[in-house]
């Protein structure tokens, strides 16, 4: 930088100095006085200074910020974080998978209070305790050891379901026997039955989980 500015020097130096012998051989051209060249002369090498200067001062920033970010222990500390190709579950796909390992039971039993409760299957007749109603969209509620009275009808469950401290009034206690109703259907169940052969009930199986 030194030498660049002392070479900078040297030739303003010339240049000024052959001013006057320009003046005197050529004389003034175009009108322009000598004091007006070397004005001008004069500015321009200012401009060249300047710009010159201003070069440097840019080149010296630039390398005062690269040594300090090469300094910057932060920066050398800090691990460049890999963004995974593989999508993490989320909560939703996490609800899907579960869906998708729940069964059913095919064919769907009802039982009596001594029925186990599990999938039903053609080998393994175990009683569903996962009913839900197509028609009310209500599940199906079970109560073990009670049938209900025949006075029972379809206002009763439309309007008591399912509090069952208001179902109590029309449950009859019956050792054995198990209880069904959603909102609008009810039936009182003693052994093991294929809901199936019941038409008028629109029970489904709602899934097991495995």
């Amino acid at each position: 930088m030194a030498d660049d500015l002392d070479r900078l020097l040297d030739e303003v130096e010339r240049r000024l100095c052959r001013l006057p012998e320009r003046g005197a051989a050529g004389g003034h051209r175009h009108g322009v006085s000598e004091e007006e060249e070397e004005g001008a002369a004069a500015a321009k090498e200012g401009r060249s200074a300047k710009l010159l200067m201003s070069a440097g001062s840019s080149e010296e920033d630039i390398d005062d910020i690269i040594d300090e970010i090469c300094n910057d222990s932060s920066f050398a500390k800090t691990p460049l974080k890999l963004k995974s190709n593989s999508a993490s579950l989320t909560p939703e796909s996490n609800s899907a998978v579960v869906q998708a390992h729940r069964k059913r039971c095919c064919p769907v039993y009802l039982g009596g209070s001594s029925s186990p409760y599990g999938i039903g299957t053609n080998i393994s007749k175990r009683t569903c305790d996962q009913l839900r109603c197509t028609a009310c969209d209500f599940r199906v509620s079970l109560f073990n050891d009670y049938i209900w009275d025949q006075s029972c009808d379809y206002l009763f469950f439309r309007n008591n379901m399912p509090e069952l401290s208001k179902l109590r009034a029309k449950m009859i206690k019956k050792k054995g026997a198990r209880a069904y109703a959603c909102q609008c259907s009810w039936r009182s169940i003693d052994e093991l039955t294929d809901l199936q052969t019941d038409q008028q009930l629109r029970w489904v199986c709602g899934k097991h989980a495995e």
